[in-house]
């Protein structure tokens, strides 16, 4: 495991605890000939999707983890098994020093929990009713909800749209309502399930910083999905990587490139039209004597792809860039999927 971020604790102050967890669905699958009728009564196909497969992970006290992975992962699995929405099927969950099922009640008071795609705002309502509401049934004394709603109207803006309806918001308002009522109750920990889905890129960039500055402030755990994998390497220190319900990777972003690859971008500017050919290097892009290639660096010297272009044709203008962590990913993704980096669903006949 990895050095935490900055914020975070010693390796003691174990936060958030998974060991050996597993869980699995079972969806019945319906054929569609009119002859499989009574056998999709009686004898139906059962599809076994093993969601998580003996995932064990600990996070810190005030770390900012990346949970990352292609779509049916397991990553939501994952954070409804935190949140308490879901039990696991094997191995033990503990967070805070709870079991987030069997102490439910105790537990939702210690965390904070965003799904991008919903909305806990009361959506034919001011802001404000929505958060009086939390207050009244969450028992929040007074002083510290007034206390925590200067701290998040200051953070978050909110003071321009609290007494708005929650429907009329923008994409970017409603993220951060959402955002400020899952923490009016001061959480220990916030998991975000897709926090930036659908806004436009300063919304955004005014979503991220406050995740930071929330963390710098006040030591909150964060555990965060997205497929924003930008968004993710501004935040975290540590990325955990799983495939098919089976933890892939867990550690931080560098050594990530480093590992499957540190792929990089050179352009080369020529006076001939005619693209160098590069031992090493792929060329993906070439027109009026500007030529693109993408080579692995830690693989292959930069000066030594330099000096074959020269060698072959006056070289003009050179720049290179570090691919972005999307198409870093993006790679990987792809590898395991050609690579069948693991199985996890079956069919069988009940």
């Amino acid at each position: 495991m990895v050095a935490p971020d900055r914020s975070a604790t010693t390796t003691s102050d174990i936060v958030v605890e998974l060991s050996g967890v597993c869980k699995t669905f079972y969806q019945r699958q319906r054929s569609e000939k009119f002859s499989d009728v009574f056998r999709n009564l009686f004898r139906p196909q059962i599809r076994e999707v093993r969601a998580l497969q003996n995932i064990s992970l600990n996070i810190r006290r005030g770390e900012i983890v990346a949970y990352a992975g292609p779509n049916g992962a397991g990553k939501s699995t994952t954070v409804k098994l935190l949140s308490s929405v879901l039990a696991p099927d094997v191995g033990t969950v503990r967070v805070l020093g709870m079991d987030p099922w069997r102490d439910r009640k105790r537990y939702a008071n210690k965390i904070g929990v965003v799904f991008g795609q919903r909305t806990e705002l009361w959506w034919d309502h001011p802001v404000i009713a929505s958060f009086e509401w939390k207050r009244i049934v969450w028992d929040i004394p007074d002083e510290r909800y007034q206390r925590m709603l200067g701290v998040l109207k200051e953070l978050l803006g909110l003071s321009e749209f609290f007494n708005s309806l929650a429907r009329e918001l923008s994409l970017g308002q409603k993220m951060r309502a959402d955002l400020g009522l899952a923490l009016i109750h001061e959480p220990e920990i916030l998991f975000l399930d897709e926090p930036t889905i659908g806004l436009d890129v300063l919304a955004k960039r005014n979503v991220l910083q406050f995740i930071k500055d929330l963390n710098k402030r006040q030591n909150v755990t964060i555990m965060l999905t997205s497929h924003d994998m930008s968004d993710l390497e501004q935040l975290a220190g540590r990325i955990v990587m799983i495939d098919k319900g089976k933890l892939a990777y867990d550690g931080n972003f560098d050594r990530l490139r480093k590992e499957f690859a540190d792929r990089r971008r050179l352009l080369i500017e020529t006076s001939d039209s005619a693209a160098p050919k590069l031992m090493g290097a792929v060329l993906v892009h070439s027109e009026a004597g500007r030529h693109e290639y993408v080579f692995d660096a830690s693989h292959v010297n930069i000066a030594v792809l330099l000096e074959q272009a020269s060698a072959q044709t006056p070289v003009l203008d050179v720049e290179t860039q570090r691919a972005s962590i999307d198409d870093v990913i993006a790679d990987i993704y792809e590898k395991w999927q050609r690579d069948g980096h693991a199985h996890s669903q079956t069919v069988f006949s009940n």
